[in-house]
């Protein structure tokens, strides 16, 4: 089980996803959160049958921030009424039947002319439980930027820009994902910063939140991961309630396997996103970090620490201790 363990967390680290049927396993569905906002004499909003549909109930938006070597952003002028003339990142809606690096891609292209090909996630964004947008950077490859002469429904141009304070924005949004992009590019990946990290093409039916969640042992000073025990040994994973911001279903979880009092802990970032577009929900692994040691932790739900072997908690401490090591999850309030 140990092997089993460290070679599933290599995976993660490495931006693989996890296949098999006990990788699908959820601990805490919808119908579960129900029931218990049921017992505490709350109305769920939610049907417990809850299944994403692309362009439905959720929608799934990629956008790209590029930077060429003069260090300038790659911006496209809006031609959509209620924007026209603003400027924005290419971005735009995820269509069906496409995976978030295609979608990525084709908004790159359909926007400004310009082949890219992305190379890593930078940021995930979420509002509520059923809007996401997944932001990448890479490079171009080709194509030609578009010039008024070739304005469209897509956009009315694209530039290379130095100054954003020469443009008027369509939103202030994107100013932290460019601060992000520029930090990424001056960095050395791996280093002070994630490697790059795409999306592991693995279908999710559900929206997923799956923790490893690591705590350390006062008496031997050993890392630990918490494991589910429901079914197969796997990493706790719930449904994301659509009805709820990500960090409140979070919140809930942590309280479903710890209790009302569960001890500090805090969210650090994502090491994977797995989704394909044969099925239209996905998969956010989050790293999560306990404060206080394993004593002084109990454990309520049907779950059990389980100590890393010396050589995947070396690897994985820099995750622990670096700002940068893992994907930013930005939830919208």
């Amino acid at each position: 089980m140990s092997r089993q363990v460290d070679l599933n967390i290599n995976k993660l680290l490495e931006g693989l996803g996890l296949e098999g049927e006990e990788n699908d396993f959820c601990d805490f569905t919808i119908a579960d959160q129900n029931s218990v906002a049921e017992s505490q004499g709350i109305t769920p909003t939610t049907p417990s049958n809850f299944k994403p549909i692309l362009g439905g109930n959720v929608t799934y938006v990629v956008a790209c921030v590029i930077l060429n070597e003069k260090n300038e952003i790659l911006m496209m002028q809006e031609a959509k009424e209620s924007c026209a003339g603003k400027w924005y990142l290419p971005a735009g809606r995820m269509e069906k039947d496409e995976t978030i690096i295609q979608a990525a891609a084709r908004e790159v292209l359909e926007e400004t002319g310009l082949h890219c090909k992305p190379e890593t996630l930078l940021v995930v964004e979420t509002a509520g439980g059923t809007w996401y947008r997944f932001v990448l950077t890479g490079k171009v490859i080709g194509g030609e930027l578009k010039t008024p002469a070739r304005a469209d429904k897509e956009s009315l141009q694209a530039k290379w820009i130095a100054n954003l304070d020469e443009i008027t924005l369509r939103a202030n949004d994107v100013l932290h994902l460019i601060e992000r992009a520029k930090m990424y590019k001056d960095s050395l990946p791996g280093e002070s910063w994630h490697k790059n990290i795409l999306p592991a093409p693995i279908p999710h039916t559900k929206d997923l939140l799956r923790l490893i969640v690591l705590i350390k042992k006062r008496s031997t000073n050993r890392m630990h991961v918490l494991l589910s025990e429901k079914s197969a040994l796997h990493f706790p994973t719930c449904e994301v309630n659509p009805a709820k911001s990500v960090h409140s279903t979070l919140r809930r979880f942590m309280v479903e396997m710890f209790g009302a009092d569960v001890a500090q802990h805090r969210p650090l970032g994502l090491f994977n996103v797995e989704a394909d577009p044969s099925a239209h929900g996905c998969c956010l692994t989050l790293l999560v970090v306990f404060r206080p040691p394993l004593e002084e932790v109990p454990l309520i739900g049907k779950c059990a620490w389980h100590e890393l072997s010396q050589e995947m908690e070396k690897k994985i401490s820099p995750f622990v201790s670096k700002k940068n090591s893992s994907i930013e999850l930005h939830v919208v309030r």
